[in-house]
């Protein structure tokens, strides 16, 4: 028997597994009054707005991949684009090389919001305001502030007082932030909130239908009381990390002419799996290509290769620079990648031959169908000297390494993370889903709606000719990848993290786990886990740590030495400190339902029945 912190869940009702326990409980709630999944994510995406104002918010970013049973999975795409008033020439007129990491200049037009509207629309079964009731109450009657959500706001409080006083007033009311285990209340959120609803409800009461009375409360949003409170609020210079001043570029008419839309999923199989992805304009087809790769290595997971092995953890770690390599210079929002190639088993067996016996310290994008590949600028930006040089995996080093990349400093340069949700009904139908951004460090609070905006385009570069160059309508290349697994066609499991670029990296180690060694999805969840942070981020100022592989302690000293020594550059974190998974899965022959949940930073549960 295998023991974890938690067990794993199972019945045949329904489950869900969130970042944060309101989103988990809000989300089966809507199961239990009889609604679907996509109702229950709905409800549950909206609480973790106002639980986790941190990790995300209305003023965001959304996908998501579902599937209907009998039915191929599919793609919600609520990553919103560039603006109309957002090119390469505007920024550089502002003397700008990169796209500040938060302010109001990397604002995306928001789409988390929307697309939650669109997806409870188009397959939901309840009303907007059967679905906002746990969140309305949590922004009404506050949230408890947990440990992390208390670090980020006393880190943010000096920035707050000294250029964000709208954030200031919600957040650090006096220059005070508040304490771990007070109620954080959002009064403004929960008024936004109830003049959605009752949107909605005029709308109902002039006799119009379900989806009919979502689109007022769409239109409501878009070009009504919201969109005139974002345009408005978007004409004031606010503090950014560049050090200076800058008012926004978004505007009402870009929050009126675009919607969420829905596309294919793109997959590859892996030893009798079919694991489905969102498009090259996001991160997704990273994991996918780590697939491609790995499946060509001989004897992959078996022997020396075998899970939990220090050739294992190489193998993986090598294929995860190839393919996030190939995620710098082939992927974005482009006509020009060459998808096909990068996830062809030719190609993924090419790359497969680079991974040799010692860590690979190079950035070695391919060249899929034979075209030259060309990088963005990589310079490296706050390497690690600490991992490889002196005091290999000194805790205080690491410490500041996982702060720098997940803390926001008192400049505003922000490094939060993100939330994920996963539901599965008794009817089979199945949600994963990864909303960020709009996070309470990217950009002021808009005071009249009680959330900020997000700063998705800090992702795309201000070269051009790159597929992720900014463009207006360009969706800037997203590190948001949820994931969802089939086998025979039926769905079978749905599951994604937070984590930024370590995203497509935790998520392939768990599928791992489930494919390779059968385990179940909470020992999949708990098992020790690694990434590495050798490719720059995809977040402002995009740094790197050429050749650093992070892990948890619970590794084991014989992987970290079998690590070390084959090059690699190793940080050991404490033992519970890397990842936030969620997953739940089905079992089509028996209609058995499974979910298990995150225990590291004591927020991610699971539930149901």
């Amino acid at each position: 028997m295998v023991f974890t912190t938690r067990p794993e869940l199972a019945g045949t009702f329904g489950m869900v597994s969130a970042t944060h326990w309101i989103g988990a409980q809000a989300a089966m709630a809507m199961l239990e009054r009889g609604g679907n999944a996509v109702d229950a994510a709905v409800a549950g995406g909206l609480a973790l707005q106002a639980a986790e104002p941190q990790q995300n918010g209305p003023g965001g970013d959304l996908t998501l991949i579902f599937a209907k049973p009998g039915s191929q999975p599919r793609v919600l795409c609520a990553q919103g684009p560039a603006p109309e008033r957002a090119s390469v020439a505007a920024f550089r007129k502002l003397g700008l090389d990169q796209v500040p990491g938060t302010g109001l200049l990397a604002a995306a037009i928001p789409g988390a919001t929307l697309g939650w509207l669109t997806l409870l629309a188009d397959h939901g079964t309840l009303k907007f305001a059967e679905v906002v009731e746990a969140a309305l109450r949590v922004a009404e009657h506050g949230v408890p502030v947990t440990a992390r959500l208390a670090a980020v706001l006393e880190r943010m409080a000096p920035h707050f007082v000294r250029h964000w006083p709208s954030s200031g007033a919600l957040y650090a009311p006096g220059g005070q932030p508040h304490p771990v285990g007070s109620l954080l209340k959002n009064p403004a959120l929960a008024a936004t909130w109830r003049g959605l609803i009752e949107a909605e409800a005029s709308a109902s009461a002039r006799g119009a239908g379900r989806r009919e009375a979502l689109a007022a409360v769409v239109r409501e949003w878009t070009e009504g009381f919201v969109g005139a409170a974002i345009d408005a609020f978007c004409r004031t210079p606010h503090r950014d990390s560049s050090g200076t001043d800058h008012s926004g570029l978004l505007t009402s008419r870009d929050l009126a002419a675009w919607r969420p839309h829905y596309e294919d999923t793109v997959s590859v199989d892996f030893r009798g799996w079919t694991v489905h992805k969102c498009g090259f304009w996001s991160q997704g087809p990273a994991f996918l290509q780590q697939l491609r790769i790995l499946d060509a290595v001989p004897g992959f997971g078996e022997g020396r290769l075998a899970p939990g092995s220090a050739g294992f953890t190489h193998a993986v770690l090598e294929a995860t620079k190839l393919a996030l390599a190939d995620r710098d210079a082939w992927y974005g929002d482009s006509p020009d990648v060459p998808a096909e190639e990068l996830l062809s088993p030719s190609y993924g067996a090419e790359r497969a031959r680079l991974i040799g016996e010692t860590a690979s310290l190079e950035v070695r994008p391919g060249s899929p169908g034979g075209r030259a590949p060309r990088l963005p600028d990589l310079t490296v930006r706050g390497e690690f000297e600490a991992a490889g040089v002196n005091g290999l995996g000194e805790p205080n080093a690491v410490r500041a390494l996982l702060e720098a990349n997940a803390l926001p400093d008192a400049e505003g340069r922000a490094r939060t993370d993100t939330v994920h949700l996963d539901v599965v009904d008794r009817w089979g139908m199945m949600v994963s889903a990864t909303p960020s951004g709009g996070w309470l460090s990217s950009s002021p609070v808009i005071p009249e709606l009680g959330f900020p905006l997000g700063t998705r385009l800090q992702m795309a570069w201000l070269e051009e000719g790159l597929p992720n160059t900014l463009a207006p309508g360009r969706r800037p290349r997203t590190t948001l990848s949820p994931s969802l697994a089939t086998r025979g066609g039926e769905a079978v499991l749905a599951f994604g993290s937070p984590g930024g670029d370590q995203q497509d990296q935790w998520q392939p180690h768990f599928f791992f786990d489930i494919a390779l060694t059968g385990a179940g999805l909470q020992e999949a969840i708990e098992a020790p886990a690694f990434h590495s942070v050798h490719l720059p981020s995809s977040f402002y100022p995009h740094e790197a740590q050429p050749g650093v592989a992070l892990a948890e302690g619970r590794i084991g000293q014989e992987v970290i030495d079998g690590l070390r020594a084959r090059g690699h550059r190793v940080g050991v974190t404490g033992n519970w400190q890397i990842g936030r998974l969620c997953a739940v899965s089905r079992d089509p022959e028996t209609g058995l339902l499974r979910a298990g949940a995150n225990p590291r930073g004591m927020t991610g549960y699971a539930v149901g029945r």
